[in-house]
C-alpha cells in the first residue's frame, strides 16, 4: 500500500455516437481551445489525471491515419507539469465511423493496433484505461439502445461487452509490447441493486452482472460462474472460454460511484412516477435511486469498495468523485470520499487514490447524452467560456496538503438527511452490520454560520429557507439585533455569532419613497452595507450584497452586462451605485449580485403574486408598457448567489432569468403559468401608476460571467406548481 493517499484529477471526456452525431465533451466545454487548463489542473496538486487520447478524435476517419497536433501539445504539457496520465482511448464511445460495438472482427483489433501507435508515441505513458466502463457503456448502447449502434437485446448486450473486453485485452498486448511495465486501470460504474421480495431474482442477477466487466478481466467467468450460462446461452461460449484462457487481470480497480448508482427495485409500482416505470421480459416494476427510499440507507461508496476489495483483493482508486448539486453538497460529497477512503486504508483496504471528476464540469447527462442538456459545474465552472475555480478546487488543494477545509464540507449531505427520503420509505432488511451508519465519519452538528441580515424581507427569509433545504448553518438577524447604522451593533454581532461569511440581504426596498427620504435610503443602503463589508473584512470575512437593475439609466442599446458603467435616474439607483462603488474599493471577498423584477410564492407583496392574486379575483391589473426589465425567480437566485458565495466570488455579478419583458408582458406571462385571464391585464404607460421615482425605460441584465439562472419559463414554471398548491390549501381552509 502506498504511504499517502493521492489525489488524482480527470475531466468529463465522452464522445459517445448518437445515430450519425458525435456528442464531444470537450467540444461542448471549450477544452480542445484552451491548453492552458492544464496548469489550472497542476495548481490544484492533482498527482496524477485521467486524461483522454481518444480513438475517435485521432483516428476519425479512416485506420492508421492520425492527427496527432492537438492532444501532442496537451499531453507534453501534463509531463512538463509532472502529472502522471493514466490515457483513455475509448470513453463510452463506439469507436470511429469505421467500426461499431457489435463488429465482432473489427472493434477490438482495430483498437489494439490504435493503442499500439498511441503506445509508440507516449512511451512514457505507464497508466492505460483501453475503454472506460465497458458494462455501462454496453447496457446504454445495446440494452437501453441510447446510443449507437442503437440496439435493445441481451444477445447484442452480452457482444458489446465482449467487444469492449477483447479489445481491452488486445489493447494491453500490444501496449506492453512497447512498454512492459504499463498497467491496466480498469474502471466501470459500481452500485449495488435492492429490491422487494417479489424482484428478489432480477436484484441477484443485476447484482452479479455489476462485477461482469472486471470477472471476465480476471479471467473467472468459466463454467460455473453465475453468468456463464446466461452469456454462453447467446453463442458466446468460445470467446468466454477465450477470455478466461487469456485473462488480463487490472493492476487497478477504477471504482466510479454515484448516488445514483444504487438501485432500489419495486414491483408496487403506484408508490412512484411514470419516468421510474420499467422492466424487464416478464416484470413490470419501478426503478428507483435506493437512496431516495430505503430506510437505513444503503451502504454507499465505503460498501462498494469493501465489496471490491474483498472480491478481488486488488489495489482500488475511486476513479470518478462527481456531484451534480448545489457547491456545499459537492463539497461534503468529495469530503466523504476522501474521509471514507483514508478510513478503509486504516482498516488495511489499499485504496490508492480519489479522483477530482470532472475538472471542468459536464454537459447532458440529464438527458443521458442523447441531446445537449444541463451543464453541471464540477473543479472549474466554465459556463462563460473562461474556467473559474469553484470550492472544490480549493477543497481539493486542502485534502491533498492537510489544509483546512471549507466550513460547510463538514456537515452531513442531503443523502445524509431525512430530506433524502423522495418516495415512502421501505425497511431494508439486512445483518446489523450493513445497518451502520459509519460509512463517512461524524460530522459537525453546527460549526461556525453564516449570517445573514433582513429578517423581516423577501430576501433575507428566501436566503434562510435555502440554507435550511441545504443544511447551511446560519442565523437570520434584524434590524433589533444588527443595525447596519451602527458601527457598534455590527461588531458585536460579527463577535458574538462569529460566521465564516455575512450575507447583506436588508436595505430600504421602496424606490418611489426614497425620493423624499433620501438621507434614510442612503444610509440603509449605501453607508450601512460598506461599513459592514469593512467591518466584516477587519475579520477576514466575505460577504454577499445585493444591487439592483435601477443602477442604469436605460441608455444602453442591448442588454447591460457588469463591465457597463452605472448611470442611476432615480434616489434608490443611486444608493445601490454608492454602495457598489464602496464595496469595490475594498480589499476583502465582496460580492455584489445585480438583479431585477424579482418574484417569488413565499413573498406577498411581489409583482407575480399582485397579478395572480388580481386575476383569480377577476379583477382588472394595471402594468407598464414602456418599462422593460429581467424578471429574476428569488429561489433561482438565491441558489446560484450562495453557490458564488461559497466558491469565494467576488465583485459584481448578474444575475436574473435573462429573458427580456414589460412589466405588462411579465403580467401576461404570469397569466398564463397559472392558466388566469390575460384578457383582465391593462397594459398602461409607467406615468398612469403613480410612480414617484424616475424610471429607466429599459434596463435589460445580461452576464458576461457565466453564472446562468434556469430559464423564465422553469421560473414561471415552479412558481405556478407553487401557487397552484397554496391556492389548493387556501380553498380547502
Amino acid at each position: 500500500m502506498k504511504r499517502h493517499l493521492e489525489l488524482w484529477g480527470g475531466p468529463e471526456c465522452t464522445i459517445n455516437r448518437v445515430r450519425d452525431t458525435y456528442q464531444d465533451q470537450f467540444e461542448r466545454c471549450g477544452h480542445y481551445d484552451r491548453i492552458d487548463d492544464l496548469n489550472l489542473f497542476a495548481d490544484i496538486g492533482i498527482t496524477t489525471i485521467r486524461y483522454p487520447i481518444l480513438w475517435e478524435c485521432i483516428a476519425p476517419d479512416r485506420p492508421g491515419q492520425h492527427l496527432w497536433q492537438g492532444v501532442d501539445a496537451r499531453i507534453d504539457r501534463l509531463r512538463a507539469h509532472g502529472i502522471d496520465v493514466i490515457a483513455g482511448l475509448v470513453h463510452h464511445g463506439s469507436g470511429p465511423s469505421y467500426t461499431h460495438l457489435l463488429d465482432d472482427d473489427g472493434f477490438a483489433r482495430g483498437l489494439a493496433d490504435f493503442a499500439a501507435r498511441v503506445a509508440e508515441r507516449y512511451s512514457w505513458i505507464n497508466q492505460w484505461t483501453p475503454v472506460n466502463e465497458p458494462l455501462t457503456t454496453a447496457r446504454f448502447s445495446a440494452l437501453y439502445g441510447h446510443w449507437y449502434p442503437h440496439v435493445r437485446d441481451e444477445g447484442a448486450f452480452w457482444r458489446a461487452l465482449l467487444n469492449q473486453i477483447d479489445g481491452t485485452r488486445l489493447a494491453m498486448q500490444a501496449i506492453r509490447r512497447v512498454n512492459p511495465a504499463a498497467r491496466l486501470v480498469q474502471t466501470e460504474d459500481l452500485g449495488r441493486t435492492f429490491a422487494t421480495a417479489e424482484l428478489r431474482e432480477q436484484a441477484a442477477f443485476e447484482n452479479i452482472r455489476r462485477w461482469a466487466t472486471w470477472d471476465l478481466l480476471f479471467g473467472r467467468v468459466r463454467r460455473g460462474h453465475p453468468l456463464w450460462r446466461r452469456m454462453a446461452a447467446h453463442g458466446l461460449e468460445h470467446r468466454l472460454e477465450a477470455i478466461a484462457a487469456d485473462p488480463c487481470p487490472p493492476d487497478i480497480i477504477g471504482i466510479n460511484h454515484y448516488l445514483t448508482s444504487e438501485r432500489f427495485l419495486d414491483h408496487r409500482m403506484q408508490r412512484y412516477p411514470a419516468h421510474a416505470h420499467g422492466g424487464n421480459d416478464g416484470q413490470r416494476y419501478a426503478d428507483v435511486e435506493a437512496i431516495r427510499v430505503l430506510e437505513p440507507p444503503p451502504p454507499g461508496l465505503r460498501g462498494v469498495i469493501e465489496e471490491a476489495w474483498d472480491r478481488y483483493a486488488t489495489p482500488i482508486a475511486v476513479t470518478e468523485v462527481h456531484n451534480g448539486c448545489t457547491r456545499e453538497e459537492q463539497l461534503r460529497w468529495l469530503a466523504e470520499a476522501w474521509d471514507c477512503a483514508e478510513d478503509l486504508r486504516n482498516e488495511g483496504v489499499d485504496v490508492r487514490a480519489i479522483t477530482l471528476w470532472s475538472l471542468l464540469g459536464s454537459s447532458g447527462w440529464n438527458t443521458l447524452l442523447t441531446a445537449p442538456g444541463i451543464y453541471e459545474p464540477g473543479i472549474f465552472d466554465v459556463s462563460s467560456g473562461t474556467p473559474r475555480a469553484t470550492a472544490l478546487a480549493a477543497l481539493g488543494t486542502a485534502l491533498a496538503t492537510g489544509a483546512a477545509r471549507h466550513p460547510l464540507a463538514a456537515q452531513p449531505g442531503w443523502w445524509r438527511r431525512p430530506i433524502r427520503l423522495e418516495y415512502p420509505a421501505v425497511r431494508r432488511p439486512a445483518p446489523a452490520v450493513q445497518h451502520r451508519a459509519d460509512s463517512c465519519r461524524e460530522r459537525a452538528p453546527m460549526g461556525r454560520p453564516l449570517l445573514i441580515m433582513g429578517a423581516t424581507g423577501t430576501l433575507g427569509q428566501a436566503f434562510a429557507r435555502a440554507c435550511t433545504l441545504r443544511n447551511i448553518p446560519h442565523v437570520l438577524t434584524a434590524r433589533h439585533a444588527l443595525d447596519i447604522t451602527s458601527e457598534a451593533s455590527i461588531g458585536a454581532a460579527l463577535d458574538r455569532h462569529d460566521p465564516w461569511a455575512v450575507v447583506n440581504a436588508a436595505g430600504w426596498v421602496r424606490v418611489d419613497e426614497a425620493e423624499s427620504h433620501a438621507a434614510r435610503c442612503f444610509a440603509a443602503n449605501s453607508d450601512g452595507p460598506v461599513r459592514l463589508a469593512r467591518m466584516a473584512e477587519e475579520r477576514g470575512l466575505a460577504t454577499l450584497n445585493v444591487s439592483s437593475d435601477l443602477v442604469f439609466g436605460g441608455k444602453a442599446e442591448g442588454a447591460y452586462v457588469e463591465t457597463d458603467a452605472p448611470d442611476p435616474r432615480n434616489v434608490y439607483g443611486e444608493s445601490k451605485a454608492r454602495m457598489e462603488e464602496g464595496l469595490l474599493a475594498l480589499a476583502g471577498t465582496h460580492l455584489i449580485v445585480r438583479t431585477a423584477a424579482f418574484f417569488s410564492p413565499h413573498d406577498e407583496f411581489n409583482f407575480a403574486v399582485a397579478v395572480a392574486r388580481a386575476l383569480t379575483a377577476g379583477q382588472p391589473f394595471e402594468a407598464a408598457a414602456d418599462q422593460r426589465i429581467t424578471p429574476t425567480y428569488v429561489p433561482h437566485l438565491v441558489r446560484v448567489a450562495l453557490d458564488l458565495l461559497i466558491d469565494g466570488e467576488q465583485g459584481l455579478w448578474h444575475l436574473t432569468n435573462e429573458t427580456e419583458l414589460s412589466w405588462a408582458e411579465f403580467a401576461e406571462a404570469v397569466a398564463d403559468s397559472l392558466n388566469l385571464p390575460r384578457h383582465l391585464i391593462r397594459a398602461v404607460p409607467g406615468a398612469r401608476l403613480n410612480q414617484m421615482a424616475p424610471r429607466p425605460s429599459r434596463v435589460p441584465l445580461a452576464t458576461g460571467r457565466g453564472a446562468h439562472l434556469p430559464s423564465l419559463a422553469d421560473a414561471l414554471g415552479e412558481f405556478a406548481r407553487h401557487e397552484k398548491r397554496q391556492q389548493a390549501v387556501r380553498e380547502l381552509a
